[in-house]
């Protein structure tokens, strides 16, 4: 649900980079659960290793908001320089007023408009970071909970009992003296002696 709420407000910004990362997110969230009620431990163990690769791109985002290494929130690396659009928060964040105002006046700016916002509470790269990092608590739990998971399904499979296969001592262990002394005395029978004493006791 909190994939689902992310993506819809990055495809209202425009945001092409997060709508990838986050419709693949989506689509591994959804693979791990079809595992857990599948009794699949490989694609619980696929969502495991995606949840290193979404912590490490959330960290990415907070590091590209708060401008860290270099990083630029203005530049247009998250629209893959297709458009200047930046975050829908930073136009309609709580307590946000979008203003607008023609710029016809300047040469070279005709038909244009200046668009500019005032009366934020909160910045809109602060809201973007919050965002990431509930991903990053979220990812995190996730995380050791399908650790926990395979680690579960991988001792029942290893308990499990193929007819006493894996069972040193199985329950229907039958001792075999008894089955030696009627090997031995079928032995005897059959055998040549074993016919000679027979014919004796029956003269």
């Amino acid at each position: 649900l909190a994939a689902l709420e992310r993506q819809v407000f990055d495809f209202l910004g425009y945001q092409w980079a997060p709508i990838l990362a986050n419709f693949l997110h989506i689509i591994i969230v959804i693979l791990g659960l079809f595992g857990t009620i599948q009794y699949r431990p490989r694609y619980i163990v696929v969502y495991a290793i995606w949840t290193a690769i979404w912590v490490t791109w959330n960290i990415f985002i907070i590091c590209f908001y708060l401008e860290v290494g270099g990083l630029s929130k203005d530049s247009e690396l998250l629209t893959f320089n297709i458009s200047r659009h930046q975050s829908w928060w930073s136009e309609n964040g709580p307590g946000c007023v979008r203003k607008e105002a023609s710029m016809s006046g300047i040469k070279g700016l005709d038909n244009h408009s200046y668009i500019s916002v005032i009366g934020c509470a909160l910045e809109y790269r602060y809201i973007e970071v919050m965002h990431s990092s509930f991903q990053i608590l979220i990812a995190l739990v996730g995380f050791v909970y399908a650790c926990y998971v395979v680690s579960v399904f991988t001792e029942e499979e290893d308990s499990f009992d193929f007819i006493g296969g894996f069972d040193p001592f199985p329950l229907y262990h039958v001792n075999e003296k008894p089955t030696n002394l009627l090997f031995k005395q079928t032995y005897l029978l059959i055998s040549p002696t074993g016919f000679s004493g027979m014919e004796g006791m029956n003269k």
